[in-house]
């Protein structure tokens, strides 16, 4: 018996700016029913004829879908509609679908799937059929696998390790959502997670007592000599991250699992913090003399103990972003509750740094608050990014760009596009 809903998988445990990312799928939990249905975005005409959007419509009164086998969650109708669009794609009629064909397939519902999205699925297929093609009928499989949440070995992507080589990530402008961050933090469990949480504690106070800063009486000044100096240190775990996790896969001749590139964009992530901060405020010999000898010192204690246990050093970075995340809240309040006319409140109107503006999308008038609000975002994703490695079993892939999860992903909103047009179509032979 058919069922009238089609679940759509999701991470409910991630953070947004995982979301936003592209890390994760989408957050939002649905059901394939009438309701849904109704808020499908119509195609544009010039892509395709226009559709009316299908009323109730219960699988389980229609003829079960056929291929090889009969199918979980594919009605006939719907198997019909697939196998023509696959046929209108098929240039050179072998019965196959290759990377470029699943590409043109997916920009026949461009309105439900973006353009990086089919840029994406395109790469992942190639990669994971290693530039070969798939049967219709194994396609068509495939989709009512999606569709049913079955978990069975993935014709595009089983055993290939695309994870590897392939990391797409942009650096999108956040939503106002993204940028409304929960301050959480992630209590002790082990000796070793208390140990990482007391170390940041003691660093934290004591930086705090030699530089002064009171967070009753916030100053530019203060702020930017804050911001500056502890960007040149927090961009470094992540480098060491990679460098140590690359020397090791290279000494034992076997992959990473596609974490590599998560921490080598989360020190850049932070460098480019530092690249716009200093646009602002140019740092003095002293304060660079105390960058460069922070930097041998915490770097060369930080490569040794991720040598001994990544898993202590991703939960130290963890509750280090954790008080980044307090950090910059408490800065984002003194600028949203400076009097006007203060130093603080120029920051209200005042344009952010053009590589800023740039690289999070903040607009032609993205002002210093704003650059705070999108910095602030970064260190919740990197809080959350560095607590659930240290919880990665030796040898897993990275679960957050994980490239069955994203074809799956691609798929399913396409089987969702696809199940929301009323054009009735007799099966294939």
């Amino acid at each position: 018996m058919f069922t009238t809903k089609l679940q759509v998988l999701t991470k409910k445990a991630a953070a947004p700016a995982l979301l936003h990312r592209g890390i994760l799928g989408s957050p939002t939990t649905g059901t394939w029913t009438n309701d849904a249905v109704s808020r499908m975005i119509k195609r544009d005409e010039s892509h395709s004829p226009a559709y009316t959007l299908p009323t109730v419509r219960a699988f389980s009164t229609h003829v079960p879908g056929t291929v090889t086998r009969t199918l979980n969650k594919l009605d006939a109708d719907a198997v019909a509609k697939i196998q023509k669009e696959l046929s209108q794609v098929d240039t050179n009629e072998d019965g196959r679908l290759d990377a470029d064909e699943l590409s043109e397939l997916l920009k026949k519902h461009d309105s439900a799937i973006s353009h990086d999205e089919i840029l994406q699925a395109r790469e992942l297929f190639y990669a994971g059929r290693a530039g070969g093609s798939l049967r219709f009928e194994e396609f068509i499989e495939l989709l009512d696998n999606i569709a049913a949440k079955r978990k069975l070995d993935h014709p595009i992507l089983n055993g290939n390790c695309s994870a590897e080589y392939i990391y797409r990530k942009t650096h999108a402008k956040y939503t106002e959502e993204e940028l409304n961050i929960e301050l959480t933090h992630l209590p002790p469990e082990n000796t070793r997670d208390k140990i990482a949480y007391n170390a940041v504690k003691a660093v934290r106070g004591g930086f705090d007592m030699a530089t002064g800063w009171n967070n009753e009486a916030i100053t530019k000044d203060k702020v930017l000599h804050r911001v500056i100096f502890l960007e040149t240190i927090a961009a470094v775990p992540g480098f060491v991250a990679a460098i140590v996790r690359h020397f090791k896969s290279l000494r034992r001749m076997e992959r990473d699992g596609g974490l590599l590139h998560l921490f080598l964009e989360e020190a850049n992530n932070e460098r480019m913090h530092l690249l716009s901060f200093i646009k602002m405020k140019n740092p003095g010999f002293f304060m660079r003399g105390a960058v460069v000898i922070s930097q041998f010192g915490f770097g060369s204690a930080f490569l040794a103990s991720y040598a001994i246990s990544p898993k202590f050093c991703h939960r130290f970075v963890g509750y280090v972003e954790e008080e980044a995340c307090s950090t910059y809240t408490k800065i984002i309040h003194a600028i949203e509750t400076a009097p006007e006319g203060s130093e603080l409140a120029d920051w209200k109107t005042e344009i952010a740094p053009a590589i800023a503006l740039g690289y999070w999308e903040l607009g032609e008038k993205g002002t210093v608050l704003d650059l705070m609000y999108a910095v602030r975002a970064d260190e919740a994703e990197h809080r959350d990014v560095n607590h659930a490695s240290s919880e990665l079993a030796l040898g897993q892939t990275n679960p957050y760009t994980d490239p069955e999860m994203k074809v799956s992903m691609i798929l399913r909103k396409y089987v969702r596009d696809i199940m929301s047009r009323d054009e009735k179509l007799t099966p294939a032979a």
